[in-house]
């Protein structure tokens, strides 16, 4: 991908620096002075800046007319031929690559290049099919895992890519193993990142509901005995009082 983003900028800059050597051409025109005489004629005027005279000679009366017209005209833009781009095709249709190509002309000079750029998602897809037909299901499937979507994708669905001839669990225990090997290491980074904060933000959570919860059972708790001393002491009135019945009894009785 580094390679093609070079390429692509190595010619931006070759159709710029062609661009910025050009010159534009500008067309101006200078003025003309024509001298025309004409005995009982017309002239026929010529564009530009010129002097014209006319003498007409009328039953022994001569007329002369002398009539002067400048017309000047500055920076007219002179158009230029254009450029055509070269056609770039593939050649073939199992070719994974297409053509791009950019063109510019000036005023005596013009350019046009053209190059061709590799489809890797394409390739992948081409290599993956044809070592499937050779039976090498897990060859066809590694080379897929080379894209960072597929390798996601599989790590989704509890099917971890191969390791090194590994599958299953132990290739996943590869991986994480050696998660800078991933070809979404980055993605996979930031995801653990964002995980963990929200991991700390519901452990927090958590915190506060278990603070919460304690305290609601210790008051609970000093409620209860509340209420058991309450009730011992009233047991203790009751029993206080039935004694003191009693005794009235018995001292009733002896009387």
């Amino acid at each position: 991908m580094k390679k093609i983003i070079k390429n692509n900028l190595l010619l931006v800059f070759i159709l710029s620096f062609i661009l910025v050597l050009s010159v534009p051409a500008w067309g101006d025109s200078t003025n003309d002075t024509n001298n025309q005489t004409n005995t009982s004629g017309s002239n026929t005027n010529i564009t530009g800046g010129y002097t014209a005279t006319t003498t007409n000679n009328n039953d022994g009366q001569t007329n002369t007319t002398t009539t002067t017209n400048t017309t000047t005209s500055n920076g007219s833009n002179i158009p230029v031929n254009s450029a055509n781009s070269p056609s770039y095709s593939s050649m073939s249709q199992d070719v994974c690559s297409m053509g791009v190509s950019g063109s510019l002309s000036t005023l005596g000079f013009g350019a046009s290049v053209g190059k061709h750029i590799r489809d890797l998602n394409c390739e992948r897809i081409k290599l993956s099919k044809v070592l499937y037909d050779y039976g090498m299901k897990v060859a066809a499937v590694s080379i897929l895992c080379q894209d960072e979507r597929v390798f996601e994708a599989m790590q989704m669905a509890g099917t971890p890519c191969p390791f090194e001839g590994k599958i299953g669990k132990e290739a996943l225990a590869q991986w994480n193993k050696y998660d800078i090997e991933r070809p979404d290491y980055e993605t996979y980074i930031t995801k653990l990142e964002s995980r963990s904060q929200i991991d700390k933000e519901l452990e927090e959570i958590a915190r506060q509901e278990e603070a919460k919860r304690l305290a609601e059972e210790k008051a609970r708790k000093e409620a209860e005995l509340e209420t058991l001393k309450a009730q011992e002491e009233l047991d203790n009135i009751i029993i206080e009082t039935d004694l003191e019945t009693k005794e009235q009894r018995i001292i009733n009785i002896h009387n």
